[in-house]
């Protein structure tokens, strides 16, 4: 049966009349997908969503990889349930705050306090103030590999996509690449005494090589700098502890978010006392303003991360994960080579956490086979930006989701030998960090 998407459609008009860009994260917008696609999704269940026009998709990367059990998980949505009961927000802390730190504290053997807030923004900008706090510098390093840190100018500062943002703003933001420790003694000998910290994700598709973040951290140290570990994507997903227990590295701070509360608005900042206890009220150095969100304490999301870090501790979350992407990676790979399309597609990254990338005949990123592999999956009733898999997703799950790859890859066969645009319908889509939205810069007038 062919899917429609007439309602879809119309709504899609409405939106970019109502919301710039027509949602409220990029990563969710029309350019990122095929004109074939769904526009809106009305509910989720598992892995399971439907769209306004009531088709049915098993989804991968839930939510920008926000829900790892997976939709409307009912420990969850009972546990908020629970809680909504008893109001949402007051004038004081609320008692569940603590509950919510202790069971996170718990779960991070590094950490020793925890600020909660509501996006990975929040937290990783907090760091940065904390650490420049700390240290009286300015600088700070993030690692130019890996795609995101925040919504912020001092990282939005170091894409294309930086228009509004002061040029000395953007100057105090450096960038390393990653697995390069020789990088990283170059920026501190090039601003000797002037970074006050470096940020970056443990791992992005592959794992380190044994050592490297307790040498990176070595260096931060000797520097005088503080080391900070990213942990919105590797947290809840590596390891039950995060990529620092699965690598053995212990930060001075580091931020969570994503499958925190399994897509429920929760994030946070975990680090040392010594100076997570500068943001507080038991000392007489200079007071930071360390984060003061009217929502971070908000009991609904902190009830839906209570309840999430109980499920991970008590169930093989994460043993799952793993075992569900291995078999989506092997037999995935296997029928990528029975096409004869290994130099075409390939999938990449810890079964945990996986993408996919196309490539064109010179080996260059090919966003119009991206396109059409999305428009012949979604086709299939798949949804995947990414093949980052769910605790629902069931062996059911990973048929049916193989078995439409088997019959996108007989369609990119087609169209490597026939012509791409035989086969897609409507414009491929652009990469987020991009400076213009059409390649003259100029306004669309259609």
């Amino acid at each position: 049966m062919t899917m429609e998407f007439k309602r879809s459609n119309e709504l899609r008009i409405k939106a970019h009349d109502l919301i710039p860009g027509g949602c409220h994260t990029y990563a969710k917008g029309d350019d990122q997908y095929p004109e074939l696609s769904p526009g809106f999704i009305v509910r989720g269940k598992g892995c399971h969503v439907w769209d306004v026009d009531g088709n049915e998709f098993i989804e991968y990367g839930t939510g920008n990889r926000s829900v790892g059990l997976g939709h409307a998980y009912p420990d969850v949505i009972e546990a908020v349930q629970r809680q909504l009961a008893n109001g949402a927000n007051f004038s004081r802390a609320a008692a569940i705050e603590l509950e919510a730190a202790e069971a996170l504290l718990s779960m991070v053997p590094s950490a020793e306090m925890v600020k909660f807030c509501k996006d990975g923004s929040d937290a990783t900008t907090a760091a940065l103030t904390l650490a420049r706090a700390a240290t009286g510098r300015n600088l700070v390093a993030c690692c130019r590999d890996q795609p995101f840190f925040a919504t912020n100018d001092w990282f939005m500062g170091t894409t294309p996509l930086d228009a509004g943002i002061p040029k000395c703003i953007k100057a105090m933001t450096l960038t390393f690449p990653y697995n390069d420790l020789a990088s990283v003694e170059s920026l501190f000998s090039k601003h000797p005494n002037r970074i006050a910290c470096l940020i970056m994700e443990g791992a992005k598709y592959v794992d380190p090589p044994a050592g490297y973040l307790n040498s990176v951290k070595e260096i931060c140290h000797r520097n005088g700098a503080l080391f900070i570990l990213d942990e919105m994507i590797t947290g809840f997903r590596w390891h039950n502890g995060g990529a620092q227990a699965s690598y053995g590295v212990d930060p001075d701070l580091s931020c969570w978010g994503k499958a925190l509360g399994n897509g429920f608005s929760v994030s946070a900042l975990t680090g040392k006392r010594k100076y997570m206890e500068l943001g507080g009220l038991r000392h007489s150095s200079e007071r930071i303003f360390l984060l003061s969100t009217t929502h971070g304490g908000e009991t609904h999301g902190l009830a839906a991360a209570i309840a999430t870090m109980n499920v991970y501790q008590r169930e093989p979350v994460i043993e799952t994960l793993y075992q569900r992407g291995q078999r989506l990676k092997t037999e995935g790979t296997q029928l990528i080579e029975r096409h004869g399309l290994t130099k075409t597609i390939q999938i990449q990254g810890k079964p945990c956490c996986l993408i996919f990338s196309t490539v064109d005949e010179l080996g260059n990123p090919s966003q119009a086979l991206r396109t059409l592999f999305l428009q012949e999956t979604i086709k299939r009733g798949i949804l995947m930006t990414s093949l980052v898999v769910s605790y629902t997703h069931s062996n059911e799950d990973i048929d049916r989701t193989l078995d439409a790859f088997d019959g996108a890859l007989g369609v990119i066969r087609n169209a490597l030998e026939n012509g791409i645009d035989r086969y897609l319908i409507g414009k491929p889509s652009q990469s987020v960090y991009r400076k213009y939205n059409f390649p003259s810069g100029t306004p669309h007038t259609t």
